[in-house]
Parts: C-alpha cells; sequence; structure tokens
C-alpha cells in the first residue's frame, strides 16, 4: 500500500517539505517494484537513490537547524545517523536475498514506519521552532 503526503506532515519550510515529498514518492516507487516482482535491479536502483537522497536531506535539515542554533541538534543528528546505518544494513539484507516479502516488510518498517514518525514528532518540532526565529 502506497504512503501518502498528507498536509499535517508538513514541516512549513518548503525546501523540506519537498525532499519529504520526493521520499514518499522513491519510497513508494521501492516498494511497488518489489511488490510487482520487477526484479532486484529497479528495486536495487531505488535502494541506491534513496541512499543518497537521505544523506542529502538529512544534511539539509542539520544545516538547517544549524543555522538557527536549534537545541536538540545533537539528537536529532544521532537519530539520523542511526537511521542511515539502518538503511544501509537494509540495504545490504536487499542485495543477499532480492525484494522478498520478509525485506518488503522490513521496508514498510524501518523506513516507511520511521519516516513518517519521525516527520510528525522530530521535524514538526523542528519546523515550529524554526517559526519562532523567523
Amino acid at each position: 500500500m502506497p504512503i501518502q503526503w498528507t498536509e499535517d506532515l508538513s514541516v512549513g519550510n518548503e525546501e523540506i517539505d519537498n525532499q519529504h515529498k520526493e521520499l514518499f514518492k522513491r519510497i513508494n516507487q521501492l516498494l511497488d517494484a518489489c511488490n510487482k516482482g520487477e526484479g532486484k535491479e529497479i528495486a536495487y536502483k531505488m535502494f541506491n537513490f534513496l541512499e543518497d537522497y537521505i544523506v542529502v536531506h538529512f544534511t539539509a535539515e542539520e544545516n538547517l537547524q544549524k543555522r538557527y542554533s536549534y537545541p536538540e541538534y545533537e539528537a536529532h543528528k544521532l537519530l539520523h545517523s542511526k537511521f542511515i546505518k539502518e538503511f544501509s544494513d537494509l540495504k545490504k539484507r536487499f542485495e543477499a536475498e532480492g525484494p522478498t516479502l520478509p525485506i518488503v516488510l522490513q521496508i514498510n518498517r524501518i523506513v516507511v514506519d520511521w519516516l513518517i514518525n519521525h516527520i510528525k514528532k522530530v521535524d514538526k518540532a523542528l519546523g515550529e521552532f524554526v517559526k519562532t526565529k523567523m
């Protein structure tokens, strides 16, 4: 089932919101490729894109935090680092096993659930903080 961007996920920063929307789009493409059995190659390309894009996105968020002296910067950065490690481990498992049902379920649990919960809690708090500084 695809994940949907909804306005309640907006953090109020156009760059970050647009990156979140792109992440949703690409995660949906990855899940779709896995679910359709389109082969390891297509899904693998999506993993590569997501791996790079996550780093770009997290860097943008962290730069925003530094620009506004966000007091939760270190904790937020640590969450990003942990996610990058989990995603990397998931990608290695995918490389070994291919787009199996357990991998798809793990993508949902690790990537989809984490992203939605992270946006709703941690990124929204960042957005509210930045609004007070503008």
